[in-house]
């Protein structure tokens, strides 16, 4: 990083973000471990009890997000995150010491709202760190984007471990961990707002937020390729675990812990490719590097479709083709960390970029929840090749929408540049 970025500060709040979402993680997954362990007691605990509470959580979240946003145009970022940890110690200690029905719900809300504050703040501060050093920006968003990967990656296998070790002690143990994220957010997030920015009115903010042409166009694309993530991280363990269908190799082939594997080799596929990205961004204009991650993505489709075809095929052949597939992968990665990389440069040009944060967030849960839906009708309809139908019409979506960026004048520093 450049001299006026202090590294060790930068460091410490992504390392919180990262602890954060294993957090989180493995709070939910320790929920589900703690109403299985209340049911075989004999307590009036259900699937739809587990369900009921994670649409709980998750709708806290999103109806968080817009709010939350608006409120870090006013007030310090770092005085939302800490909150938002704070809340997070509460939640977990709550549900770990109750064994009433009405407490869950309020602590998986409480929950919710503290996983919308580690959104729009946290993305603020790496917007306000990273205003003068465009590169550097490319590089702290993909950084960023790590952190998420870390906390999908070690949630399930943090709350399994703590489930068998400590049972309900569990939850005071990451309780624990929250409060060192809140500490490390207070002693990392130290950036003053400019002495010439003035303060901005939360609805001032909001519709900044919803009437930017740039912010508007690439809106659609966020939801769409958001949309995509959900849709897979749904349903690619059932596809691969259930039962076979004739002519799709891919389906019905695997064990529970062999599709742990694959994604884990997936996680760290995806993760090579954004820290890479990461410095790429120092050189590519941001739309263009999105226009490339999401052609990748229609080849990452297509060594999927014949890779799920390879019935017959040599080991060999199929190593091939997966290793294509592995390609595309770390290329298409850069959607994410160039995606935001351009809202923070578009945000840093007018007043509410809390608000524009939290409206992405939003639609971040949004795009998530569709492609849920949507992977439920097509993979019913087709399989494994549905999802991969799903994928290449989103990623369309997304791609035509992007083409809408260089009809807009633009007044933005070089680094927005669509050429």
């Amino acid at each position: 990083m450049r001299a006026g970025i202090d590294s060790r500060r930068l460091a410490a709040v992504l390392i919180a973000n990262g602890m954060l979402r294993v957090a989180s993680a493995a709070d939910g997954a320790l929920v589900g471990f703690y109403l299985a362990h209340l049911a075989v007691q004999g307590r009036p605990v259900g699937a739809a009890l587990v369900g009921a509470l994670g649409v709980m959580a998750n709708a806290a979240e999103l109806a968080g997000a817009v709010p939350i946003g608006a409120l870090t145009d006013r007030y310090s970022p770092r005085g939302l995150l800490v909150l938002g940890a704070l809340l997070g110690a509460v939640a977990t200690q709550l549900f770990g010491i109750s064994g009433v029905v009405a407490i869950f719900f309020v602590s998986r809300a409480m929950e919710g709202l503290s996983a919308a504050t580690s959104g729009p703040p946290l993305l603020v501060h790496l917007s306000d760190v990273t205003r003068l050093d465009p590169p550097a920006r490319g590089r702290v968003m993909s950084f960023f984007e790590l952190t998420l990967l870390a906390g999908v990656a070690l949630g399930g296998l943090t709350s399994g471990t703590l489930w068998d070790g400590i049972q309900t002690s569990a939850f005071s143990a990451l309780a624990g961990v929250y409060l060192l994220v809140a500490a490390l957010f207070y002693w990392g997030v130290r950036v003053a707002r400019p002495s010439d920015a003035p303060v901005t009115r939360p609805m001032a903010g909001l519709r900044r937020a919803f009437t930017d042409p740039l912010l508007r166009r690439l809106a659609p694309a966020w939801l769409a390729v958001n949309a995509i993530l959900g849709l897979w991280l749904t349903h690619t363990a059932f596809q691969l675990t259930g039962p076979k269908v004739a002519g799709q190799y891919l389906v019905g082939g695997f064990t529970a812990s062999e599709v742990g594997l694959i994604l884990l080799g997936y996680a760290m596929v995806f993760a090579t490719g954004v820290t890479a990205w990461g410095f790429i961004l120092a050189y590519v204009p941001r739309v263009r590097a999105l226009r490339i991650a999401l052609i990748a993505m229609f080849f990452a489709c297509l060594w999927l479709f014949l890779l799920n075809s390879a019935t017959g095929w040599s080991a060999p052949a199929r190593a091939v083709v997966l290793g294509l597939a592995g390609l595309s992968v770390m290329v298409e990665s850069g959607f994410t960390p160039a995606a935001l990389a351009f809202l923070a440069d578009v945000a840093d040009q007018g007043e509410g970029r809390g608000a524009a944060m939290g409206v992405y967030t939003l639609l971040l849960g949004l795009g998530n929840a569709f492609g849920a839906g949507l992977g439920g009708v097509l993979a019913g309809w087709m399989a494994f090749n549905g999802l991969l139908l799903g994928t290449v019409g989103l990623a369309v979506m997304a791609l035509a929408a992007l083409m809408l960026l260089p009809g807009v004048p633009l007044t933005r520093p070089s680094n927005l540049s669509t050429r």
